[in-house]
């Protein structure tokens, strides 16, 4: 019985209410609902009683199970406080759960028409579940509505048998399930007439006069015993759809995977890789490729039922969609038309169980989606998830979830296999399953949301920033008239795919500015504001990283690297030019057009307020995925600065890979997505190349010319119109020129791995390193990477300083090649030392770990 009252005083109720109402009625969720309908209230509470009137239904805080608590939350339920009571929510993430979970030979019953169905067994409907509060709730509402009887309200001897497969049935889709438990919940009385329902003994007459709950509505949303198994058997339902889906997806041949994401088929050749699958596959730290060359591979676009697979996806998509939606009307919802229903109020724990553990299975899933415009696609099946999320942030009971961590399956151990008299097989098998806390569905969100940002920016980022508000002459005034008159007459219509785009990234923002307004409302603004300190941002802020702890193990700085570097590896800047004019200087039209620290200035001068709708689109893609799929390792990362007017100006920075001569060198590139992007390549410059003196590979040339198939200067296949991308090149840079042997980088050379022709190459290549990318780099911080630059050498000082002496001890001594050694290139005998760059390396990363930088003029003292 205590174990009861514990249930009872968990869900809202004072210890006397519990033991009073269990003294009544021996079932303790039949307790609860009287507790909840005031028969009780004359008992003194544990609590000061509220100044709430009596006549209105019980408040919210009193008609849910709060999941907070199973957090170690010590306040009562419903109630703020200065202290945040749901701190303790936010530390959950790394929570580990160990599940026992039986699996049973399912229960077959007979459908109306004579063919088999399959009952929920036991073991699948407390799947996920830990002993505790969740699991007792679980199991009390399967066993109550499994067996047993359930007497007529008014007292007579009248009383009907709960049957499994009244509720427990699985038929062919949601909607008939629905109909057959509608049909078989209501009951009436043969001796007094009675109507009442058979999930919780409740009469027609009892529901019809509880006050401040909408009356003669549907009768499937009275009862919390009836909302717990409906919503558990749809989620059940969704659940298997989703993830069947997801299985004959994977299990698909190659024709409808190639339809739906490129794959690179690479021909065995001497100056290939071995190997090159996957586009966006996050190669840094990765083994590098022998026989490399920055080559893109050999295969070519596969759009073999490309059509035929995209028709199954939106089947797919539509079927999952209207699941959905039509599960979602089952959802507590106090905005609900007519108004909110008892099982609106009182939410059933069972609900609150299965919405945790299936529902954000399934949308876990759908959040991971790294594709903005996958996700633009499939907007049918996207947009019922914002309905979700939007009602879930909405109701004091649930909203908890969006903070909450998604418990996810790290480990399976099978323990036993019992088996029962006269069959040849095991009948149950248990298993112990161990579950552990990942990212919630909020900051899954957060994740969408930023490429939304990104992609509505590259939409929005390509027209000409405003000129200042001045007071101007009359010539002035009439040169921005005809701008703009230009400009009217360039502009086309947006294209329909543009729209929709536009459209999908605006709904995802409304969603999450819906979902944080609901939080404050219902979780007050310290449970909001910690939230957002928990979630993945893109920084705007130049600081510099005060990072550096000396004391720290390795593991400590390569996790604080990662983290660091997560936060900062896109960012928006200004990389324009400041404009200085006297009054005396004539006033022409490209006096509107900012000049920028790049490359390519003119090319993006000339293309100064254009606007192609369809580079645009192209344009708003590529930032949606660069914001969230940019790799970053303690072994290398990408980092990249665009312009936060025009988005097709971009400049990059790859920390070269470990294991190669490029390791932790800083290696910048300038990047512009010229007019007919991406039907063709963006052109791409190498910037690091100690003034145009050093080719630091046959792939990067001392002019800054980028040799890589992907962009049309290399042999090979090249751009894919319309589907190669960005993030593709940068890759194909970081993993596959700068890579362990460069010397098989050149035509011919292929076959001359571990020769002392390459070692010598790459020795050289170290002292070119060391000079530039590392020392020239630290000393004179090229913009707009000084602040990624400082911070990259002072968290990597010890590992660095470990390098430099394993480069000292294996260098053959021999002075630096402008053009990296083997082309006939004069000796460097004007360059400083090798062991003396090292040195003087060494002294500045001792004074960036004291909080000291030498730059060209002298010390700076860090802020």
């Amino acid at each position: 019985m205590e174990s009861q009252v514990q249930q009872l005083v968990e869900m809202g109720a004072s210890v006397q209410q519990a033991r009073a109402a269990l003294a009544k009625y021996k079932d303790v969720m039949e307790a609860a609902e009287r507790i909840f309908d005031g028969q009780f209230d004359d008992l003194p509470a544990d609590d000061p009683p509220s100044s709430s009137n009596s006549n209105k239904p019980p408040p919210q805080s009193s008609r849910y199970f709060d999941y907070d608590s199973d957090f170690e939350t010590t306040n009562a339920i419903g109630k703020r406080s200065e202290a945040d009571p749901y701190a303790g929510i936010f530390f959950s993430k790394s929570r580990r759960e160990e599940v026992i979970e039986v699996e049973e030979e399912p229960e077959l019953t007979t459908g109306q028409s004579g063919e088999p169905l399959r009952l929920m067994t036991q073991g699948q409907w407390m799947k996920g579940c830990p002993e505790g509060s969740e699991q007792s709730f679980l199991f009390s509402l399967y066993t109550q509505l499994s067996e047993g009887e359930c007497r007529c309200p008014s007292g007579c001897s009248f009383s009907v048998r709960r049957r499994k497969s009244d509720f427990f049935c699985f038929y062919p889709d949601f909607t008939t399930y629905i109909d057959n438990v509608r049909k078989n919940i209501q009951k009436i009385c043969p001796s007094c007439k009675v109507q009442f329902c058979v999930a919780c003994g409740e009469s027609s007459h009892e529901r019809a006069d509880r006050p401040g709950v909408a009356s003669g509505g549907n009768p499937m949303f009275h009862c919390s015993n009836l909302q717990g198994v409906i919503l558990g058997m749809g989620l059940t339902m969704l659940e298997q759809v989703f993830f069947e889906q997801q299985t004959r997806e994977g299990d698909g041949d190659d024709e409808s995977r190639t339809a739906k994401k490129r794959r690179i088929e690479v021909k065995p050749t001497s100056t290939t890789p071995d190997d090159y699958d996957d586009e966006y596959a996050p190669l840094a730290g990765g083994k590098k490729q022998k026989g490399g060359i920055g080559y893109a591979g050999g295969g070519k676009e596969d759009t073999t039922g490309q059509i035929e697979a995209q028709a199954m996806q939106r089947a797919k998509d539509e079927k999952l969609g209207q699941l959905l939606s039509t599960l979602r009307e089952y959802l507590p919802s106090l905005h609900r038309e007519g108004g909110g229903q008892t099982s609106d109020f009182l939410v059933h724990p069972t609900a609150l169980a299965h919405l945790r553990r299936r529902f954000n299975h399934v949308c876990s899933s759908l959040l991971r989606n790294d594709s903005l415009t996958d996700m633009s696609e499939r907007s049918v099946l996207y947009f019922e998830l914002m309905e979700w999320l939007e009602i879930i942030s909405n109701h004091e009971a649930l909203a908890s979830m969006m903070a909450m961590p998604i418990m996810v399956v790290v480990s399976t151990k099978a323990v036993s296999n019992k088996r029962s008299p006269g069959r040849p097989e095991s009948h149950i098998r248990e298993r112990t399953i161990v579950y552990e806390g990942s990212s919630g569905p909020r900051e899954l969100l957060e994740t969408i949301a930023i490429q939304a940002r990104a992609a509505l920016k590259g939409l929005e980022g390509l027209k000409r920033p405003e000129t200042p508000q001045e007071e101007m002459t009359e010539e002035q005034k009439r040169m921005t008239v005809s701008s703009k008159g230009k400009e009217r007459e360039i502009a086309a219509p947006m294209y329909e795919e543009n729209r929709r785009l536009v459209d999908f990234c605006r709904r995802i923002l409304s969603t999450v500015n819906a979902i944080d307004r609901s939080l404050r409302e219902t979780k007050g603004d310290q449970f909001v504001d910690r939230l957002h300190a928990s979630l993945p941002k893109i920084s705007s802020d130049p600081v510099f990283e005060s990072l550096y702890n000396a004391s720290e193990d390795d593991d400590t700085t390569e996790k604080t690297y990662v983290d660091w570097a997560t936060r900062v590896r896109f960012q928006y800047c200004d990389l324009s030019i400041p404009q200085v004019s006297t009054a005396t200087d004539a006033v022409g039209e490209d006096d509107f057009v900012p000049h920028y620290k790049f490359y390519y200035n003119n090319e993006a001068r000339v293309l100064a307020n254009s606007d192609i709708p369809k580079r645009s689109l192209a344009i708003s893609k590529e930032l949606a995925v660069l914001t969230t799929n940019l790799p970053v390792a303690w072994n290398s990362s990408i980092f990249l600065r665009v312009d936060e007017s025009r988005v097709d100006i971009i400049k990059a920075m790859i920390v070269g890979p470990e294991g190669t001569p490029y390791q932790n060198g800083c290696y910048l590139f300038d990047i512009f997505l010229g007019p007919s992007y991406n039907q063709s390549p963006p052109s791409v410059k190498y910037m690091t190349t100690n003034g145009g003196k050093f080719r630091f590979n046959p792939n990067l040339y001392a002019d800054g010319k980028v040799c890589l198939s992907l962009l049309g200067t290399w042999q090979g296949p090249g751009w894919v119109s319309g589907r190669s991308t960005l993030l593709q090149v940068l890759i194909s840079i970081q993993s596959m020129i700068l890579c362990d042997e460069p010397y098989l980088n050149e035509p011919g050379w292929a076959a001359s791995a571990g020769t002392p022709q390459s070692k010598a190459y790459s020795k050289n290549i170290r002292r070119m390193v060391v000079h530039t990318a590392m020392l020239g780099s630290l000393s004179n911080p090229p913009e707009p990477f000084g602040d990624i630059i400082r911070t990259h050498f002072k968290l990597k000082a010890k590992s660095l300083s470990l390098q430099l002496d394993e480069w000292l001890a294996e260098d053959d001594g021999k002075s630096t090649t402008d053009d990296g050694g083997g082309y006939g290139g004069t000796a460097g005998s004007s360059m400083t030392s090798f062991k003396k760059d090292c040195q003087e390396l060494k002294l500045l990363l001792q004074k960036l770990q004291t909080g000291q930088l030498q730059t060209g003029d002298g010390i700076v003292e860090e802020d």
